[in-house]
């Protein structure tokens, strides 16, 4: 009985140190998150946690990752990339930070274009006028047995705006997507259409933080900002399958 009370005592000591320990960080990461904001102004820090570097803090300000001592008293701006396996730790929290609930999204808004047997699975959030966007339909014809889901984000110019309309009220939504993304064949709509979907697409877009075109969404709520390489999109979409 006095070895099993001892052995309670034990643990009890050492969850009331694993808790005061915890209570220790949360406190020193909010004192900190208190500071920042007082000192940045009108940036909105998401979070605050201690990064894979003693002494350095990752504070997240939703489209951007950058860094801070324990006091505040500096920002470090830049990528943490781990020196033995090369990979780019920001990015990567950036992607984990930002990941959406992707069956959530609001699919009736977007232009479906199935390659292939259309197993997979993305979001595209892109603007009529954008290059990148351009060279991420050209870089898409080389990915097969996917379903990609776009949804028109007019975010450059009224112009932008006025083709997104034009290709929402066409017949064939798809057909004139591609055609002017691909052959650079003007949009003509077949007449005037409820664009609803497009004012949602930008109040949607904001609220995920999609600040630039293109920008990917993986089934699996990961997000890959930019006109995506064919190489890492297909190994981005076989390690969402895994």
């Amino acid at each position: 009985m006095i070895k099993a009370i001892r052995i309670v005592a034990l643990a009890v000591a050492v969850a009331t140190i694993t808790l005061g320990c915890t209570a220790h960080a949360d406190q020193t990461t909010d004192k900190l998150k208190t500071t920042l904001q007082a000192r940045l102004g009108d940036v909105s820090i998401k979070s605050v946690v201690k990064s894979p570097i003693s002494g350095l803090y990752e504070v997240n300000l939703g489209t951007q990752i950058v860094y801070s001592d324990a006091k505040g008293d500096y920002i470090v701006l830049g990528d943490i990339v781990d020196a033995k396996t090369r990979k780019n730790l920001t990015e990567a929290r950036l992607a984990d930070v930002n990941r959406i609930d992707f069956a959530s999204l609001p699919f009736a808004n977007a232009i479906k274009v199935v390659h292939g047997d259309g197993s997979r699975k993305i979001a595209v959030f892109s603007d009529p006028n954008c290059p990148y966007c351009k060279q991420l339909e050209t870089t898409l014809k080389a990915v097969n047995n996917v379903t990609v889901y776009t949804f028109l984000y007019p975010v450059l110019s009224p112009d932008s705006t006025a083709k997104s309309k034009s290709i929402w009220c066409s017949t064939d939504r798809a057909k004139a997507w591609t055609s002017w993304m691909l052959d650079h064949s003007a949009p003509t709509a077949a007449g005037t259409c409820d664009t609803a979907a497009i004012t949602s697409n930008l109040t949607l877009g904001q609220a995920m933080n999609v600040t630039g075109t293109p920008t990917v969404f993986l089934a699996d709520g990961r997000r890959l900002p930019g006109s995506v390489p064919a190489d890492r999109l297909t190994k981005e979409l076989a390690a969402v399958s895994q």
